[in-house]
Protein backbone atom coordinates (compact mmCIF):
# COMPACT_ATOMS: atom_id res chain seq x y z
CA UNK A 1 0.00 0.00 0.00
CA UNK A 2 2.91 2.34 0.84
CA UNK A 3 4.66 1.49 -2.35
CA UNK A 4 1.57 2.41 -4.27
CA UNK A 5 1.32 5.74 -2.56
CA UNK A 6 5.03 6.57 -3.27
CA UNK A 7 4.66 5.77 -6.92
CA UNK A 8 1.54 7.85 -7.04
CA UNK A 9 3.41 10.68 -5.40
CA UNK A 10 6.38 10.45 -7.80
CA UNK A 11 4.10 10.48 -10.76
CA UNK A 12 2.35 13.47 -9.40
CA UNK A 13 5.69 15.32 -9.02
CA UNK A 14 6.77 14.44 -12.50
CA UNK A 15 3.49 15.62 -13.89
CA UNK A 16 3.54 18.85 -11.96
CA UNK A 17 7.14 19.80 -12.38
CA UNK A 18 6.18 22.73 -14.48
CA UNK A 19 3.25 24.03 -12.32
CA UNK A 20 3.45 26.81 -9.85
CA UNK A 21 4.47 26.48 -6.25
CA UNK A 22 0.92 27.24 -5.13
CA UNK A 23 -0.56 24.55 -7.22
CA UNK A 24 2.09 22.19 -6.00
CA UNK A 25 1.20 22.88 -2.42
CA UNK A 26 -2.49 22.14 -3.05
CA UNK A 27 -1.60 18.86 -4.60
CA UNK A 28 0.58 17.90 -1.65
CA UNK A 29 -2.26 18.63 0.78
CA UNK A 30 -4.68 16.53 -1.16
CA UNK A 31 -2.24 13.68 -1.23
CA UNK A 32 -1.72 13.98 2.49
CA UNK A 33 -5.49 13.83 3.02
CA UNK A 34 -5.76 10.88 0.74
CA UNK A 35 -2.94 9.20 2.61
CA UNK A 36 -4.75 9.81 5.93
CA UNK A 37 -7.94 8.36 4.54
CA UNK A 38 -5.95 5.40 3.22
CA UNK A 39 -4.33 4.90 6.62
CA UNK A 40 -7.75 5.02 8.30
CA UNK A 41 -9.18 2.57 5.82
CA UNK A 42 -6.19 0.30 6.35
CA UNK A 43 -6.70 0.45 10.15
CA UNK A 44 -10.41 -0.30 9.75
CA UNK A 45 -9.63 -3.17 7.45
CA UNK A 46 -7.14 -4.57 9.93
CA UNK A 47 -9.70 -4.23 12.72
CA UNK A 48 -12.32 -5.91 10.57
CA UNK A 49 -9.93 -8.78 9.88
CA UNK A 50 -9.36 -9.17 13.61
CA UNK A 51 -13.08 -9.07 14.31
CA UNK A 52 -13.64 -11.62 11.56
CA UNK A 53 -11.04 -13.91 13.05
CA UNK A 54 -12.67 -13.55 16.48
CA UNK A 55 -16.11 -14.30 15.06
CA UNK A 56 -14.76 -17.29 13.24
CA UNK A 57 -13.34 -18.63 16.48
CA UNK A 58 -16.67 -18.05 18.25
CA UNK A 59 -18.54 -19.83 15.45
CA UNK A 60 -16.15 -22.74 15.68
CA UNK A 61 -16.65 -22.82 19.45
CA UNK A 62 -20.43 -22.69 19.06
CA UNK A 63 -20.32 -25.52 16.52
CA UNK A 64 -18.26 -27.52 18.98
CA UNK A 65 -20.70 -26.70 21.83
CA UNK A 66 -23.64 -27.74 19.64
CA UNK A 67 -21.89 -30.97 18.81
CA UNK A 68 -21.15 -31.56 22.49
CA UNK A 69 -24.78 -30.80 23.45
CA UNK A 70 -26.03 -33.10 20.77
CA UNK A 71 -23.74 -35.83 22.02
CA UNK A 72 -24.88 -35.18 25.62
CA UNK A 73 -28.53 -35.24 24.54
CA UNK A 74 -28.03 -38.55 22.84
CA UNK A 75 -26.46 -39.82 26.02
CA UNK A 76 -29.34 -38.59 28.15
CA UNK A 77 -31.85 -40.07 25.74
CA UNK A 78 -30.09 -43.39 26.05
CA UNK A 79 -30.18 -43.10 29.86
CA UNK A 80 -33.90 -42.27 29.78
CA UNK A 81 -34.59 -45.22 27.50
CA UNK A 82 -32.52 -47.42 29.79
CA UNK A 83 -34.42 -46.23 32.87
CA UNK A 84 -37.73 -46.73 31.11
CA UNK A 85 -36.73 -50.23 30.18
CA UNK A 86 -35.66 -50.87 33.76
CA UNK A 87 -39.03 -49.60 35.05
CA UNK A 88 -40.88 -51.80 32.59
CA UNK A 89 -38.78 -54.71 33.69
CA UNK A 90 -39.47 -54.01 37.37
CA UNK A 91 -43.16 -53.55 36.69
CA UNK A 92 -43.36 -56.82 34.77
CA UNK A 93 -41.68 -58.58 37.69
CA UNK A 94 -44.16 -57.09 40.15
CA UNK A 95 -41.64 -54.77 41.69
CA UNK A 96 -43.01 -51.29 42.43
CA UNK A 97 -41.25 -48.01 42.20
CA UNK A 98 -40.68 -45.80 45.24
CA UNK A 99 -43.39 -43.43 44.00
CA UNK A 100 -45.84 -46.29 43.73
CA UNK A 101 -44.85 -47.42 47.20
CA UNK A 102 -45.34 -43.87 48.50
CA UNK A 103 -48.73 -43.69 46.75
CA UNK A 104 -49.75 -47.01 48.29
CA UNK A 105 -48.71 -45.81 51.71
CA UNK A 106 -50.83 -42.68 51.27
CA UNK A 107 -53.81 -44.80 50.14
CA UNK A 108 -53.30 -47.09 53.14
CA UNK A 109 -53.30 -44.08 55.48
CA UNK A 110 -56.44 -42.74 53.78
CA UNK A 111 -58.19 -46.09 54.11
CA UNK A 112 -57.12 -46.39 57.74
CA UNK A 113 -58.52 -42.95 58.48
CA UNK A 114 -61.73 -43.86 56.64
CA UNK A 115 -62.02 -47.14 58.58
CA UNK A 116 -61.53 -45.25 61.83
CA UNK A 117 -64.25 -42.76 60.88
CA UNK A 118 -66.58 -45.62 59.87
CA UNK A 119 -65.87 -47.39 63.16
CA UNK A 120 -66.60 -44.24 65.14
CA UNK A 121 -69.80 -43.67 63.12
CA UNK A 122 -70.89 -47.26 63.69
CA UNK A 123 -70.23 -46.94 67.40
CA UNK A 124 -72.24 -43.70 67.50
CA UNK A 125 -75.15 -45.34 65.64
CA UNK A 126 -75.05 -48.36 67.95
CA UNK A 127 -75.12 -46.07 70.99
CA UNK A 128 -78.01 -44.05 69.52
CA UNK A 129 -79.95 -47.25 68.75
CA UNK A 130 -79.26 -48.56 72.24
CA UNK A 131 -80.46 -45.30 73.80
CA UNK A 132 -83.54 -45.34 71.55
CA UNK A 133 -84.29 -48.94 72.46
CA UNK A 134 -83.82 -48.15 76.14
CA UNK A 135 -86.18 -45.18 75.90
CA UNK A 136 -88.73 -47.26 73.97
CA UNK A 137 -88.51 -50.05 76.54
CA UNK A 138 -88.96 -47.55 79.36
CA UNK A 139 -91.94 -45.97 77.60
CA UNK A 140 -93.45 -49.42 77.00
CA UNK A 141 -92.99 -50.38 80.65
CA UNK A 142 -94.61 -47.11 81.74
CA UNK A 143 -97.47 -47.65 79.28
CA UNK A 144 -97.99 -51.19 80.56
CA UNK A 145 -97.99 -49.94 84.14
CA UNK A 146 -100.40 -47.14 83.22
CA UNK A 147 -102.62 -49.61 81.36
CA UNK A 148 -102.67 -51.91 84.37
CA UNK A 149 -103.71 -49.01 86.60
CA UNK A 150 -106.33 -47.93 84.08
CA UNK A 151 -107.61 -51.48 83.80
CA UNK A 152 -107.87 -51.73 87.58
CA UNK A 153 -109.67 -48.38 87.72
CA UNK A 154 -112.09 -49.39 84.96
CA UNK A 155 -112.77 -52.67 86.69
CA UNK A 156 -113.67 -50.85 89.92
CA UNK A 157 -115.68 -48.30 87.95
CA UNK A 158 -117.54 -51.08 86.16
CA UNK A 159 -118.44 -52.69 89.44
CA UNK A 160 -119.57 -49.33 90.82
CA UNK A 161 -121.66 -48.62 87.74
CA UNK A 162 -123.26 -52.03 87.90
CA UNK A 163 -124.18 -51.35 91.48
CA UNK A 164 -125.41 -47.88 90.54
CA UNK A 165 -127.34 -49.30 87.59
CA UNK A 166 -129.04 -51.67 89.96
CA UNK A 167 -129.96 -48.77 92.22
CA UNK A 168 -131.18 -46.73 89.26
CA UNK A 169 -133.15 -49.67 87.98
CA UNK A 170 -134.84 -49.95 91.33
CA UNK A 171 -135.51 -46.21 91.35
CA UNK A 172 -136.80 -46.44 87.79
CA UNK A 173 -139.21 -49.18 88.72
CA UNK A 174 -140.38 -47.05 91.61
CA UNK A 175 -140.86 -44.02 89.32
CA UNK A 176 -142.86 -46.08 86.82
CA UNK A 177 -145.01 -47.41 89.65
CA UNK A 178 -145.61 -43.86 90.93
CA UNK A 179 -146.55 -42.65 87.44
CA UNK A 180 -148.86 -45.60 86.97
CA UNK A 181 -150.47 -44.97 90.31
CA UNK A 182 -150.93 -41.26 89.46
CA UNK A 183 -152.40 -42.21 86.10
CA UNK A 184 -154.89 -44.59 87.66
CA UNK A 185 -155.89 -42.06 90.31
CA UNK A 186 -156.32 -39.32 87.70
CA UNK A 187 -158.39 -41.53 85.47
CA UNK A 188 -160.57 -42.43 88.44
CA UNK A 189 -160.83 -38.84 89.71
CA UNK A 190 -161.43 -37.25 86.32
CA UNK A 191 -163.69 -39.95 84.94
CA UNK A 192 -166.60 -37.60 84.11
CA UNK A 193 -164.37 -35.03 82.39
CA UNK A 194 -162.62 -37.81 80.44
CA UNK A 195 -165.96 -39.15 79.29
CA UNK A 196 -166.99 -35.68 78.13
CA UNK A 197 -163.73 -35.30 76.17
CA UNK A 198 -162.66 -32.28 78.22
CA UNK A 199 -159.60 -34.08 79.64
CA UNK A 200 -157.36 -36.66 78.07
CA UNK A 201 -154.83 -38.61 80.15
CA UNK A 202 -152.07 -40.72 78.61
CA UNK A 203 -149.19 -42.75 80.05
CA UNK A 204 -146.05 -44.03 78.29
CA UNK A 205 -143.86 -45.98 80.76
CA UNK A 206 -142.54 -43.22 83.06
CA UNK A 207 -144.19 -40.30 81.25
CA UNK A 208 -147.64 -38.97 82.01
CA UNK A 209 -149.60 -36.31 80.15
CA UNK A 210 -152.82 -34.54 81.22
CA UNK A 211 -154.43 -32.67 78.33
CA UNK A 212 -157.07 -30.09 79.35
CA UNK A 213 -158.96 -28.32 76.55
CA UNK A 214 -159.37 -24.53 76.68
CA UNK A 215 -163.04 -24.42 77.69
CA UNK A 216 -162.30 -26.28 80.94
CA UNK A 217 -159.87 -23.63 82.19
CA UNK A 218 -160.22 -20.38 80.23
CA UNK A 219 -162.71 -18.08 78.56
CA UNK A 220 -161.95 -17.35 74.92
CA UNK A 221 -158.94 -15.03 74.54
CA UNK A 222 -158.35 -14.95 78.28
CA UNK A 223 -155.34 -16.15 80.35
CA UNK A 224 -156.98 -16.07 83.79
CA UNK A 225 -158.20 -19.49 84.92
CA UNK A 226 -161.99 -19.64 85.45
CA UNK A 227 -163.31 -20.59 88.92
CA UNK A 228 -164.59 -23.90 87.56
CA UNK A 229 -161.16 -24.47 85.98
CA UNK A 230 -159.43 -23.82 89.31
CA UNK A 231 -161.47 -26.62 90.86
CA UNK A 232 -160.36 -28.99 88.11
CA UNK A 233 -156.69 -27.93 88.59
CA UNK A 234 -157.05 -28.53 92.34
CA UNK A 235 -158.24 -32.08 91.80
CA UNK A 236 -155.47 -32.79 89.27
CA UNK A 237 -152.80 -31.07 91.38
CA UNK A 238 -153.65 -33.00 94.55
CA UNK A 239 -152.86 -36.24 92.72
CA UNK A 240 -149.72 -34.93 90.94
CA UNK A 241 -148.11 -33.48 94.07
CA UNK A 242 -147.72 -37.01 95.42
CA UNK A 243 -145.29 -37.70 92.56
CA UNK A 244 -142.08 -36.03 93.80
CA UNK A 245 -139.56 -37.75 91.51
CA UNK A 246 -140.74 -36.14 88.25
CA UNK A 247 -140.63 -32.77 86.58
CA UNK A 248 -144.04 -31.22 86.02
CA UNK A 249 -144.03 -29.10 82.89
CA UNK A 250 -147.10 -27.03 82.01
CA UNK A 251 -147.39 -26.25 78.29
CA UNK A 252 -149.70 -23.63 76.78
CA UNK A 253 -150.97 -24.30 73.20
CA UNK A 254 -153.20 -22.28 70.82
CA UNK A 255 -154.71 -22.67 67.36
CA UNK A 256 -153.31 -20.80 64.37
CA UNK A 257 -155.86 -17.95 64.41
CA UNK A 258 -154.05 -14.65 64.93
CA UNK A 259 -154.90 -12.41 67.86
CA UNK A 260 -157.20 -9.59 66.70
CA UNK A 261 -158.88 -6.44 67.93
CA UNK A 262 -158.19 -4.84 71.28
CA UNK A 263 -156.84 -8.15 72.63
CA UNK A 264 -153.61 -7.43 70.76
CA UNK A 265 -152.78 -4.74 73.28
CA UNK A 266 -152.46 -7.43 75.96
CA UNK A 267 -151.37 -10.40 73.85
CA UNK A 268 -149.82 -9.27 70.54
CA UNK A 269 -149.46 -12.89 69.36
CA UNK A 270 -150.34 -16.43 70.35
CA UNK A 271 -146.86 -16.68 71.91
CA UNK A 272 -147.79 -14.25 74.67
CA UNK A 273 -151.23 -15.82 75.20
CA UNK A 274 -149.98 -19.42 75.43
CA UNK A 275 -147.14 -18.40 77.78
CA UNK A 276 -149.45 -16.39 80.05
CA UNK A 277 -151.91 -19.31 80.37
CA UNK A 278 -149.14 -21.81 81.21
CA UNK A 279 -147.63 -19.41 83.77
CA UNK A 280 -150.97 -18.88 85.52
CA UNK A 281 -151.53 -22.62 85.82
CA UNK A 282 -148.01 -23.12 87.28
CA UNK A 283 -148.53 -20.34 89.82
CA UNK A 284 -151.82 -21.91 90.97
CA UNK A 285 -150.26 -25.38 91.31
CA UNK A 286 -147.46 -23.93 93.43
CA UNK A 287 -149.37 -21.35 95.47
CA UNK A 288 -152.71 -23.10 96.02
CA UNK A 289 -152.06 -26.82 95.55
CA UNK A 290 -148.65 -26.80 97.22
CA UNK A 291 -146.48 -28.48 94.56
CA UNK A 292 -142.77 -27.80 95.01
CA UNK A 293 -141.75 -24.97 92.67
CA UNK A 294 -138.44 -26.72 91.88
CA UNK A 295 -140.40 -29.42 90.05
CA UNK A 296 -142.53 -26.97 88.04
CA UNK A 297 -141.86 -25.23 84.71
CA UNK A 298 -144.00 -23.27 82.23
CA UNK A 299 -143.68 -23.11 78.43
CA UNK A 300 -145.69 -21.22 75.82
CA UNK A 301 -145.62 -23.07 72.47
CA UNK A 302 -148.12 -20.94 70.51
CA UNK A 303 -149.69 -22.79 67.53
CA UNK A 304 -146.63 -24.85 66.59
CA UNK A 305 -147.46 -28.14 68.34
CA UNK A 306 -151.01 -28.95 67.11
CA UNK A 307 -152.73 -32.26 67.88
CA UNK A 308 -155.43 -31.78 65.23
CA UNK A 309 -156.00 -29.89 62.00
CA UNK A 310 -156.55 -26.15 62.26
CA UNK A 311 -158.80 -26.26 59.18
CA UNK A 312 -161.90 -27.21 61.22
CA UNK A 313 -163.64 -25.71 64.23
CA UNK A 314 -163.33 -28.93 66.24
CA UNK A 315 -159.68 -29.31 65.30
CA UNK A 316 -158.86 -25.78 66.45
CA UNK A 317 -160.76 -26.42 69.70
CA UNK A 318 -158.54 -29.43 70.41
CA UNK A 319 -155.38 -27.43 69.71
CA UNK A 320 -156.33 -24.73 72.24
CA UNK A 321 -155.28 -26.59 75.37
CA UNK A 322 -153.07 -26.90 78.45
CA UNK A 323 -150.89 -29.98 78.78
CA UNK A 324 -149.46 -31.01 82.12
CA UNK A 325 -146.57 -33.37 81.42
CA UNK A 326 -144.68 -35.50 83.94
CA UNK A 327 -141.04 -36.00 82.77
CA UNK A 328 -137.92 -37.64 84.24
CA UNK A 329 -135.90 -35.38 86.53
CA UNK A 330 -132.98 -33.40 85.13
CA UNK A 331 -130.80 -35.69 83.00
CA UNK A 332 -127.65 -33.86 84.12
CA UNK A 333 -128.40 -34.78 87.71
CA UNK A 334 -128.77 -38.43 86.76
CA UNK A 335 -125.43 -38.34 84.95
CA UNK A 336 -123.76 -36.79 87.98
CA UNK A 337 -125.17 -39.58 90.11
CA UNK A 338 -123.70 -42.14 87.74
CA UNK A 339 -120.23 -40.59 88.07
CA UNK A 340 -120.19 -40.88 91.88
Amino acid sequence: MKRFLICLFAASVAMTGCVSTKTHQITVDELTAKKAEADKASAELSSAKQTNESLKKEVDKLKKDVADLSTAKEGKDKEVEALKAKLDELSSKGIMTSQEIADLRKEKERLSASDKAKTEELASLQKAKADELSAATKAKDEAVASFAKEKEYLSRENDRLKLKAGEISTEKEKEVANVKNAYENLVKEMKKEIEKGDIKITQAVDRLSVNLVEKVLFASGEAEVKPAGLKVLKRVGDILKIVTDKQIRVEGHTDNVKIGGSLQETYPTNWELSTARATNVVRYLQDKVGINGKLLSAAGLSAYKPVASNDTVSGRAQNRRIEIVLLPLDVDRVLQELKK
